[in-house]
Parts: C-alpha cells; structure tokens; sequence
C-alpha cells in the first residue's frame, strides 16, 4: 500500500514539472501582439534566472534638449520636488497599484506630480480638481461621481483609475507617449494639428507647433521624471529613440546571455513586461 502510495506521488510530480513547462509565464510577449506593443514590451525587459541574475539593462538616457531642460528645471524648483517627495509615498504606493492593474508604466505617476504636486485639494482656474487635474465633464465621462456633496476627483484610486483609463486611450490613439503627455495637457486636437503642420509625430520636431503650455508641460513631465528616478524611461522616450533602446537592449540581453550560457551552462529565461493598449 506505502508503495503504491509513492509511486503515485512520484508521478503526481512529474506530471506537475512537466505541465508547467507548458504554462506561459507573466508579462511575456503575445503572438498576437501589435508592433507598438512589442516595442514597449522589448523596452521594459527584464531578465531572470541563475544564468542572466548580473544583467542589467543599460540606463535610459535623455536626449540633449531633454536632457538640458531637465537639469535646469531641477536645479530652479529643487526644494519643491523635495517636498513632494516627503509627501510622495502613499500617492505613489496607490498610483503604481492602478498603473500595475491596467498595464501602464507606473512611471506616469510623475504625471501627477506636474499636474497638482501630488495634492487632491489642487484646483485650477478652470475647474480642473484634484491630483491629476480632470475637469468635471471628463471626470464624469471616466465614470467618476462629481456632485456638490462628494467629487471622486480627489481620491487618489479613483481619480487615478480615471487618470488610467484616459491616458490608455490617448497611448492608442498616439502610440507615443510624449504625444500622450501633450494630449492630456491640451487635448487631442492640437497634438493632431501639430502633427499636420509640421508632417512628423516626433514632438522635439512639432513641439514649436504646439500651445506653450502644452510644449513646457511635456518637458515638465520628463524633468520631474529625472528627479526621481535618475534617468528616463520608455515614457520619455519618442517611438524612434524607443524602438533603437529596444534594439540595444535586445543585443545587450543576447550577449549577456551567451556568455551566462557558456560560463554556467544554465539557460537563461528572459521575460518581457508588455503594454497593453486596449
């Protein structure tokens, strides 16, 4: 009976290691995946197992006028990006797990910090409420409660769940995301017409084509963005320089992994985190 007992736990074991080699793991890239999701998926790799554990993909770096303007912003409001980031904990615990639900880089919470500092009490002279500065109308539409008595608008889930779901639909209408920045300050509109006039989707080349407002409010974000993490990242990037990090990356991944394959005989498992944009 004991023996009987064994043997049918030796094979219970053997079906579970070989069925979950069968199961896919998270994060990976679909078949089915369109090329803008395969970019942002390659651009945000990651990599694991024993034979890849040193890899690191290399920095994201900023381009020159990016790069320029960060460094002066930094430098002119320093003591207010340090306070935000005293009071930046809960807000960016919250936003990374709304982010995270809906696929989104969590590093579009710097977006918030730009829009309201990160305060649900910010109000704008044009009735845009709360940490990420949605008019009532477009609260509503996102299926937030605004109302005399109550306005979801300044609770962070909520308002950044509605923050979620406009800016995905702005990444699948633009598919670059310094373009989605610009359409949320401004709307879509003036993005499309700046597309036409200046006849490219790279906003360093149609930024002049944009409000001010718009122009400085891109730049805001990739500034605030260096501030706290220390370079940029696939959200900072346009869809050109986004597509040659991803081709670095991959190279970088291929190398590491040959080399780790050769020195520790272990295959490497390379995972990729992918954006969804619908």
């Amino acid at each position: 009976m004991l023996k009987t007992q064994v043997v049918k736990a030796i094979y219970l074991c053997l079906f579970c290691f070989i069925t979950s080699s069968f199961v896919p793991g998270p994060n990976t890239i679909s078949p089915t995946s369109t090329p803008d999701e395969r970019i942002d998926a390659e651009a945000s790799l990651s990599v694991t197992g024993r034979s890849a554990k040193a890899f690191m993909a290399p920095k994201v770096k900023l381009n020159k006028q990016a790069l320029l303007f960060a460094s002066k912003y930094i430098k002119n409001n320093k003591e207010c990006l340090a306070i935000i980031g005293q009071r930046s904990r809960k807000p960016f615990a919250i936003m990374d797990s709304v982010f995270n639900r809906y696929g989104l880089p969590l590093e579009l919470k710097y977006l918030a910090v730009i829009e309201s500092e990160l305060k649900t009490s910010a109000l704008s002279h044009v009735g845009a409420l709360g940490p990420w500065q949605l008019m009532p109308q477009t609260a509503r539409e996102l299926g937030l409660k605004v109302t005399r008595g109550y306005d979801e608008r300044t609770n962070y889930s909520r308002s950044t769940r509605a923050a979620a779901l406009y800016i995905r639909d702005l990444y699948a209408q633009f598919g670059d995301w310094l373009l989605v920045m610009a359409a949320y300050n401004s709307g879509p509109r003036p993005v499309l017409n700046a597309i036409r006039q200046s006849g490219s989707r790279n906003f360093w080349a149609l930024q002049q084509y944009l409000p001010a407002e718009t122009r400085g409010h891109v730049k805001r974000f990739i500034a605030a963005h260096y501030y706290f993490e220390g370079q940029g990242s696939i959200t900072t990037l346009t869809k050109a320089e986004r597509m040659e990090y991803s081709k670095t990356v991959n190279a970088l991944a291929v190398s590491r992994s040959a080399l780790g394959m050769t020195s520790e005989k272990q295959p490497g498992s390379f995972q990729f985190r992918s954006f969804k944009a619908s």
